[in-house]
């Protein structure tokens, strides 16, 4: 038994006992086994990334922090800007999932002997590598758009014994050849259910998806999947993903919407800008679920005369925004500019009414039906309690 082999057992048992606490429980003993037969710092890179931070770190030249970053009870960041050299600011592209997160998930699957399992978004392989174990590699498909990213993975997945089918492509339409399964899992965020996922599943099979919207990436989607073709199910709290490639929106900036040619109309408000925009926690999925394709970004630098901050809404089409301003300390209330077909604020501050009038859900109050046509109703407490509003386009 070497000395790596050795630290990685002693490091895998302190990660079970945080993962344990994060739980509220002990890891099952089938995925504590897994944790141990395939362990985490197996599946890092020379090169890693703080997730909080994105300070490079090296096995060569930081060996502590490295093995530290591995064994933490937190997210590993495995590539940058899609594996590209550039001087633009690193954004994260890959990464090793935090591992309270992994289990979590894992546990919701509800996995049988005999499941097949479908994964989108393979990244470095250690959740291939735990499903895997669980229920042998030939019940296990796993597909990564990074072609780098797919071969380390298979890479690595085959030092340690293991083969399941990975396969380098769109996750968003599945692995038809191995289907049905009887659970899809992503470990990447999406804005939409993709039908696909849903038509490759068998009926009684379950659907894990975690959720974004462009207002905030947090939570996660359970379906179940109907004999009609259908999937219905519940979001539940607590996690944030990266965005799977095909739902990208290249529109973050205010210089991608505004245009010399636009008039915006001005108006007045005392509701407090700051609360409402600055929330990251069950107002923010409400709104992310009530408007739909708006993101939000703060100015704290705006360039502007009198404009102390200015918060940026805008429609992920670019077709409508808003500006939202606050003069500085002592200020009375925002000045707001809305222009296009929809009155951002105006939506964002009915989203604020509704919470509250609803009493305050968080995500595990809402859920979502994907029809056999692939539509979306989203809904609150029951099907049939609509959360969205048609929008102008």
């Amino acid at each position: 038994m070497t000395v790596e082999h050795e630290t990685g057992q002693a490091a895998t048992r302190g990660l079970l006992r945080a993962v344990a606490e994060y739980l509220g429980h002990d890891v099952a003993p089938e995925w504590e086994a897994a944790a141990y037969a395939v362990p985490r710092h197996r599946f890092m890179p020379e090169l890693i990334w703080d997730a909080d931070t994105l300070k490079p770190i090296s096995r060569t030249t930081d060996p502590a922090d490295w093995w530290a970053s591995a064994y933490a009870e937190a997210p590993v960041v495995t590539q940058i800007n899609d594996g590209r050299e550039t001087d633009d600011d690193p954004v994260p592209t890959s990464s090793l999932s935090d591992p309270g997160i992994v289990f979590r998930m894992l546990d919701m699957l509800d996995l049988r002997d005999g499941m097949r399992v479908l994964e989108i978004g393979t990244g470095p392989g250690w959740n291939a590598a735990l499903l895997s174990h669980r229920l042998g590699s030939d019940l296990v498909t796993s597909i990564e758009v990074d072609p780098d990213v797919t071969a380390r993975a298979r890479t690595t997945l085959h030092d340690l014994g293991l083969s399941p089918v990975v396969v380098c492509g769109d996750g968003s339409r599945g692995w038809g050849p191995g289907s049905p399964y009887d659970r899809v899992i992503a470990t990447c965020a999406v804005r939409s259910v993709p039908p696909d996922l849903v038509a490759q599943t068998a009926p009684g099979g379950l659907v894990l998806l975690p959720w974004d919207s462009p207002w905030v990436g947090w939570g996660l989607l359970l379906l179940t999947v109907g004999k009609d073709g259908s999937a219905s199910g519940w979001f539940s709290p607590h996690s944030a993903f990266m965005l799977n490639r095909k739902h990208r929106s290249g529109v973050r900036l205010y210089r991608d919407v505004v245009r010399d040619e636009h008039v915006p109309d001005e108006s007045h408000t005392d509701l407090p800008a700051f609360e409402i925009a600055e929330d990251r926690g069950d107002l923010a999925f409400t709104i992310g679920m009530r408007l739909g394709d708006v993101w939000q970004a703060w100015d704290n630098d705006p360039d502007v005369d009198g404009v102390a901050r200015r918060l940026w809404l805008a429609t992920t089409d670019a077709k409508s925004w808003a500006a939202v301003d606050w003069a500085g300390d002592g200020a009375t209330g925002f000045t707001v500019w809305q222009h296009g077909p929809r009155r951002l604020w105006d939506e964002a501050a009915g989203a604020h009414a509704w919470w509250l009038d609803n009493d305050e859900p968080g995500p595990d109050r809402f859920g979502l039906t994907v029809a056999p046509d692939g539509s979306h109703s989203y809904w609150l407490d029951l099907p049939g309690k609509a959360v969205r509003v048609p929008h102008p386009r």
